[in-house]
């Protein structure tokens, strides 16, 4: 039989068929010996008697699959971001959309908690991304759940974004059938608490969702110096004009990126978190295989 697995828990992973039969199954000793791990979103070849003692046979291929969370064959990440308690990060926000940008994956950004905030501050910021590519909505749009609910038809959608943004309250204002947990900010940390154990995926409008632990910060544990300009849209764009064909938008003569960034069509921000995420490369310790 094959389905896909919409669970993985304890050592269980949880398949389910077209036909929407759910079966528990484990993974074959020989996953181990090959150094296979099942993922969420996997599509697999399993056999089973019932639909509580099944075995796992084969992972099919994977057409992209995320480190955090880990969750494989993803159409779509709505990455929501909190405005305020906790405040909001462009260097976080930019850290998720280049992970998208990595594995190729669509981002769809999503500002909650507008409530809390005026949304003239944040007009520049969604203009900004929007220019880039990315759709932005704001939790204060009359349309917005209505909008969202567009994505999902026939999509593995995942839910990441910083702790305490609101993604399980969000998920919640979807179905609230789904009852997922939800928690309250620490005033010590300016954090949320993580409220999400485990990755499942829901039906949801049409697809699956996943509801997945929010982290506070990522880390490049994979990208390469040379790749990572090519993971700003904007700046692969601009660097058909830049000097240098391997144009790195440092300190080469005739960088169109820094020109445009000069005159404000490409973010500050984006820029300034790019020459971050260039130094934590650089200074990134090596990683050497057993």
């Amino acid at each position: 039989m094959e389905g896909q697995i919409i669970k993985a828990l304890s050592g269980f992973y949880y398949v389910q068929t077209k036909e929407g039969t759910v079966y528990q199954t484990r993974g074959r000793g020989n996953f181990r010996k090959r150094k296979l791990t099942p993922l969420v979103g996997d599509y697999v070849t399993f056999e089973s008697e019932n639909v509580t003692d099944g075995y796992l046979l084969e992972l099919h291929p994977r057409k992209n699959q995320l480190i955090r969370p880990q969750v494989a064959n993803i159409d779509l990440a709505l990455v929501v971001m909190s405005v305020v308690e906790p405040n909001f990060s462009s260097n976080l926000l930019d850290r998720f959309l280049t992970q998208l940008e990595y594995f190729g994956i669509r981002g769809v950004i999503y500002l909650s908690k507008m409530d809390l905030a005026r949304a003239e501050d944040f007009t520049a910021i969604r203009s900004g991304y929007e220019k880039i590519g990315y759709p932005v909505l704001f939790s204060t749009d009359d349309e917005v759940l209505r909008t969202l609910q567009k994505y999902f038809p026939q999509q593995l959608v995942v839910l990441m974004g910083q702790s305490g943004a609101g993604k399980s309250t969000l998920v919640n204002q979807f179905d609230d059938r789904l009852d997922l947990a939800t928690g309250e900010i620490s005033e010590y940390l300016g954090r949320g608490r993580h409220t999400t154990r485990h990755v499942e995926l829901h039906p949801l409008f049409g697809g699956l969702i996943a509801d997945t632990p929010g982290f506070s910060s990522l880390e490049f544990p994979l990208m390469e110096l040379t790749t990572l300009p090519k993971l700003f849209p904007e700046f692969l764009k601009a660097s058909q004009h830049c000097k240098f064909r391997e144009c790195q938008h440092l300190n080469e003569p005739g960088c169109h990126v820094k020109e445009l960034v000069a005159t404000g069509e490409i973010m500050t921000s984006r820029y300034d978190n790019y020459l971050q995420f260039v130094t934590e490369i650089k200074n990134r310790k090596p990683v050497y295989g057993k």
